[in-house]
């Protein structure tokens, strides 16, 4: 950690180890439980030792004591010099709201150096990213943090491959995230690689985080995309009624007619005013309605791709596999409410 952390940045993923801790512990417990007993015994039955728990929870700093996070709140830590003799797994670098102090910290940064090699995983969360850049971890690496200080950390890395879109990015041993609840996110993947799927899904069913999201899912819902876009509000309009019409074919012509426009001029005006093009626009909205429908319904997937307007469903998979990465059934077994 280091002054102005971000509070949910640290105490996010912090919450969801502690409760993978505590599912191990409850398991343990499940299976050494003696049976039940028709008479008192004489003595105690000997019980197998409870496993150690999977995460040892640690909170360092520079120099340790108490850190002031961007909440006000304080949050103890020890010395990271303490930890030189000491095994560490997991390293996860924390964001904070004054993202270029701690760059300047020669010894912070030497110490982060001198953990490459040693520690097995190393993460970042928002713009902690940063740290990890100036500390030569993103070299040749995928990387995200949080959208808007996405072309300023490429800007200062240009050896790293930032990426824009995604909420958290693994390249090999190294993980980042956008920031603030996907560190959440960026958490419980970790546990799945750690403990399993069925134990990741638990943890995040005991975070009430239905919907359980891949690095690949975008930071933000298409809508919010084509909101933030149109700055003008020139085709809220049509965003509306083509979210009404989904199932139909609603090429570039019929969009124009719909906008009152000529096909071609509604493309350069479109494409200049969202800063997408109309197809791409359609196949987002398809995309994020099928989703939803994936999320909260039993319908069989041939019949979302007819109602989304992907007019069959091996389209919709291609569209799905291209966008996110996984298939459809994939997506549903996953983030089923």
């Amino acid at each position: 950690m280091t002054p102005h952390s971000v509070l949910l940045d640290v105490t996010g993923p912090l919450q969801a180890f502690h409760d993978a801790n505590l599912l191990v512990r409850d398991m343990a417990n499940c299976d050494t439980a003696p049976a039940a007993q028709t008479t008192i015994p004489s003595a105690p039955p000997d019980l197998p030792p409870t496993p150690p728990l999977p995460y040892e929870i640690i909170l360092a700093s520079q120099q340790g004591g108490a850190i002031i996070t961007d909440t006000g709140i304080a949050l103890p830590t020890i010395a990271l010099a303490t930890l030189d003799n000491q095994p560490i797994d997991t390293l996860i670098i924390a964001g904070t709201d004054e993202p270029l102090n701690a760059l300047h910290d020669q010894g912070l940064l030497d110490w982060l150096m001198a953990q490459r090699g040693r520690v097995r995983r190393v993460a970042s969360i928002c713009i902690g990213a940063f740290l990890l850049g100036e500390a030569g971890y993103l070299d040749g690496r995928g990387a995200v943090t949080h959208w808007r200080w996405c072309d300023r950390l490429q800007a200062r890395f240009p050896k790293a491959q930032v990426k824009t879109d995604p909420i958290y990015v693994r390249d090999g041993p190294i993980w980042t995230s956008a920031g603030v609840t996907t560190g959440i996110d960026m958490a419980i993947a970790m546990i799945e690689e750690d403990l399993g799927r069925q134990q990741a899904l638990a943890v995040a069913r005991g975070l009430i985080m239905f919907i359980k999201r891949p690095g690949g899912q975008s930071q933000f819902s298409q809508p919010l995309i084509q909101q933030g876009g149109d700055k003008t509000g020139r085709f809220d309009e049509l965003h509306v009624w083509m979210r009404k019409n989904l199932q139909h074919r609603l090429t570039v012509d019929d969009l124009a007619q719909q906008a009152n426009m000529s096909p071609r001029n509604f493309s350069r005006i479109y494409a200049r005013e969202t800063g997408i093009g109309p197809a791409h626009a359609v196949e987002s909205m398809r995309m994020d309605a099928a989703r939803q429908y994936l999320e909260n319904s039993d319908q069989p997937i041939g019949r979302i791709a007819d109602l989304c307007g992907f007019g069959d469903d091996e389209r919709m998979r291609r569209a799905f596999v291209k966008n996110i990465g996984v298939a459809p059934s994939d997506y549903r077994a996953r983030f089923r409410n």
